[in-house]
C-alpha cells in the first residue's frame, strides 16, 4: 500500500514558519502556497481528501476583529477538509481558540513554540487523524483500559502514514508477537484487522463529504482504486461506498467497529 505525498496548501506571511514548514514537508507533502482565501477555497475544491491546509486564521483581518469568517466559510463548504491554524496562542484570547474549535480545525499550532522541524512534521502528520482519535476518546458505549486506548491511537498514526502491523508494534516498542498478544488482552481486534478498521474509518469520513467521489477517497486511504476499496468495506461492513453514503458512512462504519469491540469483551474477565 504505498501513500502519495500529500498536498499541504500553505497560506501564512510568517517567512521564519514558511521556511521551516517547507523543511519538515520533505518527501510526505507536496508543498502548495497560496495568497488568499479564494485561491485556498479553490486549492482545497480541487484537492484530493488526504491535503492539508496550514493558514493564518487572522490573514487579512483587521487587529482585534478575530479569525475571518473566510475561514469559517470555507470550513462548512468542505466538512472534510483537513485545517491546521498557525497563530501566536499567547495573544490570542479563549473566544478566538474555542471559536477556531467550533468551526472544525484540526490542531493550533504554536508558531513559537513548536518550532523544531521533526515537532512540526508530526503535527503534520497526524493532522488528518484527529477526528478518529475524537472518535475513540469520547465514545462511551465500549469502556476501553489505557492500554487499549495506546493501541488504538498507534493504529490511527500507523494508517496515516500508510504503516503495517510491524510499524505499529514498533511505535510502541513492542515485538509483532508481543503486539498480537496485547491485543488479544486489551480484547481488541488483532492488530491487522484493527489497521483495516481504522482505514475504514478514515475512508467513511471522507465518504461523507459528497465532494470527493470514490476512486479519490480510496486513493488516499492507499488503495489502488475503488474495486480495491469496496473489496475493504465489505470485510467490515455489508454495504457498498454509495449505500454508505446514503445512510451516513462515519455513523454507520463507527458503530460496526464498536459493536466487533462489543462482541470481543469477556466481562467475567478482567484481563491485565
Amino acid at each position: 500500500m504505498r501513500i502519495q505525498p500529500r498536498p499541504l496548501l500553505l497560506m501564512h506571511e510568517n517567512r521564519l514558519l514558511r521556511e521551516r514548514v517547507r523543511r519538515a514537508a520533505r518527501d510526505r507533502f507536496r508543498l502548495i502556497a497560496v495568497e488568499d482565501w479564494d485561491e485556498l477555497r479553490e486549492g482545497i475544491s480541487q484537492a484530493p481528501p488526504a491535503a492539508i491546509a496550514l493558514v493564518d486564521p487572522y490573514q487579512g483581518q483587521p487587529e482585534g476583529d478575530g479569525p475571518s469568517l473566510e475561514l469559517h466559510d470555507i470550513l462548512t463548504s468542505f466538512p472534510s477538509a483537513t485545517v491546521i491554524v498557525a497563530m501566536d496562542t499567547d495573544s490570542s484570547g479563549y473566544r478566538d481558540l474555542w471559536l477556531l474549535g467550533e468551526w472544525g480545525i484540526a490542531e493550533v499550532l504554536q508558531i513559537y513554540e513548536d518550532t523544531s522541524q521533526g515537532a512540526l512534521r508530526r503535527r503534520l502528520l497526524s493532522a488528518r487523524a484527529q477526528p478518529l482519535r475524537r472518535l475513540l476518546a469520547h465514545d462511551s458505549t465500549i469502556q476501553l483500559t489505557g492500554r487499549a486506548r495506546s493501541i488504538l491511537d498507534a493504529a490511527v498514526a500507523t494508517v496515516m502514514v500508510g504503516g503495517y502491523p510491524k510499524e505499529m508494534a514498533r511505535s510502541l516498542r513492542f515485538s509483532p508477537s508481543t503486539m498480537l498478544r496485547w491485543c488479544e488482552r486489551s480484547q481488541l481486534p488483532t492488530p491487522r484487522r484493527l489497521l483495516l478498521w481504522m482505514r475504514m474509518l478514515f475512508a467513511a469520513a471522507l465518504l461523507d463529504d459528497p465532494g470527493h467521489s470514490v476512486f479519490s477517497v480510496a486513493l488516499a486511504c492507499g488503495y489502488s482504486g475503488d474495486q480495491a476499496l469496496r473489496r475493504a468495506l465489505k470485510s467490515v461492513v455489508p454495504h457498498s461506498p454509495t449505500q454508505l453514503r446514503k445512510m451516513g458512512a462515519f455513523d454507520t462504519v463507527s458503530q460496526a467497529f464498536f459493536d466487533e469491540l462489543a462482541s470481543l469483551r469477556d466481562l467475567d474477565q478482567d484481563r491485565v
